[in-house]
């Protein structure tokens, strides 16, 4: 058997992945506003938290990370990795509920997509960032069934730093 790696020589770092560079606008702190939530005991209620997007590896990968402020607002972490034969991203996606998902997403200009597209629960987000890049309107809507499809709350995106 070959071992992969014979050489005693340290291994340098991967460079930053060229297929993320699109995903800069999102890099920083993020407060977040949520609103019309279809899960909330008082749907016209409105929660904020905080959100960061950060490099991984020096641009290899990014995360998101979500901070836990209520019972309906669960702490999460994404890992954001390109599939640059595709041109999209695939999102690995944990919260403290102990949900596990994979997405989908797309950035493309000003519009940004993630979406989920399983049997019995299909989800679909909508961002459109604003011409500064310092807002990012958007909203969640889920489906049972994948050809209807029910709003599930709104979110807004300010930019922090």
């Amino acid at each position: 058997m070959t071992k992969r790696n014979q050489s005693t020589e340290p291994q340098p770092r991967p460079k930053t992945n060229p297929a993320l560079e699109r995903l800069g606008i999102l890099a920083g702190a993020w407060n977040v506003e949520m609103s019309s939530m279809s899960f909330h005991p008082d749907p016209s209620a409105v929660v904020q938290y905080p959100i960061s997007f950060d490099w991984i590896e020096g641009g290899t990968f990014m995360a998101q990370h979500e901070e836990a402020i209520s019972p309906e607002i669960p702490y999460g972490t994404w890992i954001i990795g390109p599939d640059d034969a595709a041109g999209t991203y695939c999102v690995l996606h944990y919260d403290s509920r102990g949900v596990s998902r994979i997405y989908q997403m797309s950035l493309d200009g000003r519009e940004w997509k993630v979406w989920r597209d399983f049997p019995g629960f299909s989800q679909r987000f909508t961002g459109t960032f604003s011409e500064d890049g310092n807002t990012i309107n958007a909203s969640w809507e889920n489906s049972n069934d994948g050809a209807t499809w029910k709003h599930d709350f709104n979110l807004t995106y300010t930019r922090v730093n």
